[in-house]
């Protein structure tokens, strides 16, 4: 058995490159799963920032929040 067969090293590469195929394979399909969930994150956290901005401008928060905000020049002198 000192011998190494070429066929059998020929199947043994073959087998290793198709495991390795599958494994990119694999990793391809989760990262691709992870990104299509992040952009759906994304997507949602973009909508949330609208509504919480929405409900503020119903409360008259950003007026309030505004005035406070200006510099004291704007406001009046005294």
């Amino acid at each position: 058995m000192s011998e190494t067969d070429p066929k059998s090293v020929q199947d043994l590469t073959n087998v290793v490159q198709t495991l390795l195929q599958q494994m990119q394979d694999k990793f391809q399909t989760m990262s691709d799963q992870i990104i299509g969930r992040i952009d759906e994150m994304s997507t949602r956290i973009d909508d949330l920032e609208k509504n919480i901005a929405d409900l503020m401008t119903q409360a008259g928060v950003e007026e309030i929040e505004g005035a406070e905000n200006k510099p004291k020049e704007d406001q009046g002198t005294l």
